[in-house]
């Protein structure tokens, strides 16, 4: 390329990026710093929300407490230039959502950035920050993959240009969404759930994974119309996160109201069995929410959930109500029943016959279905073994 040639397309590209960012002004964006910009978005409508955060909230949403309120929280979501991480990976947008009390409801509003090039980053950084040193000590992070991902990449940015990274509470939903909906759904990245589970349309909104191209196409030419279309994917994500959220606090402040199928939003469907067993076993340790635990197991136990029959059945055990325990017992020990849950019933079901029903023969016969049942490896196989040696003998089997 000659010298001429090279001077007229430096000023195309100039030409390009000044329409570009002329589109993006059209958009709502100021500047925020060197090669950064900011805009703010309140959303439409508002989020159906507690009027409180719900004591139980820990137990849905680890990093979420009933002491902890609304306005305290902050949703983020970044978009970078790589999918994987790692030091050559940059932050070039990022986004930041607030609760805002409304009479009775709460709306949305969102706080975006975004990098027009490389050499802002430290400015980018720093404005990114200032959404974090607003906020009170009790700031708490909502993301979705945030742990591993985002909050790693801001880290990294920051170190690697000479700036403290911030510090504050972090709720990621990406755990709890696997507990509540990962066997009703092919898969639970955030789009599957807020359309399989939400209803949510994000019809004609730009995959997230094309983000790095199309920011490194404006870099190229300056072309502002795709690069609007990550923004917006990017706002779409706060939203969604927010509603997730939503979701997730409706179910810890009335988990039998929303376990009922229903339509969204106004009914939630996740897995009832998964959520009892994780309330119970919390709740047992604490006594303001142990009675919900109680009722939530056995709403799940009831309608057949094997995990939850076989959690109910010991609990009704060990309280002595046998009779009643035994009849869950053998619900949990039938073909249909995980495999783990039925060897575990068949174990509950031969000690109970041969210790307090005091039928050996009974026993015997739970304890071989049992051992048929284990995998060679286990480690109940010595224990079976043993309990199928000491009843044979009993029960006049074997000499």
């Amino acid at each position: 390329m000659n010298k001429e040639k090279g001077v007229k397309t430096i000023a195309a590209q100039g030409a390009c990026r000044s329409d570009g960012l002329s589109f993006l002004a059209e958009q709502g964006w100021a500047p925020a710093g060197y090669m950064t910009l900011r805009r703010e978005i309140a959303c439409g409508g508002c989020i159906e929300l507690p009027e409180k955060i719900p004591g139980a909230a820990g137990i849905v949403m680890p990093g979420i407490s009933g002491s902890t309120v609304y306005e305290d929280l902050l949703f983020f979501d970044l978009e970078t230039t790589g999918l994987s991480g790692g030091a050559g990976t940059v932050a070039f947008l990022a986004a930041f959502g607030r609760l805002a009390a409304k009479n009775t409801l709460h709306e949305l509003h969102i706080t975006q950035y975004l990098l027009l090039d490389y050499p802002g980053e430290s400015d980018f950084i720093t404005a990114v920050l200032g959404e974090f040193n607003c906020c009170i000590p009790g700031l708490t992070m909502v993301s979705y993959n945030g742990r591993n991902f985002d909050s790693q990449i801001l880290k990294t940015r920051c170190l690697m240009n000479g700036i403290f990274p911030p510090e504050y509470l972090h709720a990621d939903l990406l755990y709890p969404a696997r507990r509540l909906w990962k066997r009703l759904l092919p898969d639970c990245s955030q789009g599957t759930i807020e359309a399989g589970i939400l209803g949510i349309d994000r019809a004609g909104d730009i995959s997230g994974a094309m983000a790095p191209d199309i920011w490194f196409s404006f870099l190229k030419d300056g072309d502002a119309g795709p690069l609007s279309g990550i923004c917006d994917h990017n706002r779409r994500d706060i939203t969604g996160l927010a509603s997730i959220f939503s979701a997730m606090v409706r179910i810890a402040d009335d988990p039998f109201g929303m376990a009922e199928t229903g339509i969204p939003p106004n009914k939630i469907i996740f897995d009832i069995e998964s959520l009892s067993l994780r309330w119970y076993d919390i709740a047992r340790r604490d006594p303001r929410l142990v009675e919900t635990g109680r009722k939530l197991l056995w709403f799940a136990a009831d309608r057949g959930q094997p995990r939850a029959v076989l959690r109910y059945a010991l609990l009704l055990m060990r309280e002595g109500n046998c009779g009643r325990g035994r009849k869950f017992l053998l619900k949990a020990a039938a073909e249909s029943s995980p495999l783990p849950v039925r060897i575990a019933a068949l174990r509950a079901l031969a000690i109970d016959s041969d210790r307090r029903l005091k039928n050996a023969g009974q026993a015997l016969s739970f304890t071989e279905q049992g051992l048929e049942l284990l995998p060679p490896d286990s480690p109940l196989k010595n224990e079976f073994e043993h309990r199928l040696q000491r009843l044979q003998k009993k029960s006049g089997t074997i000499f």
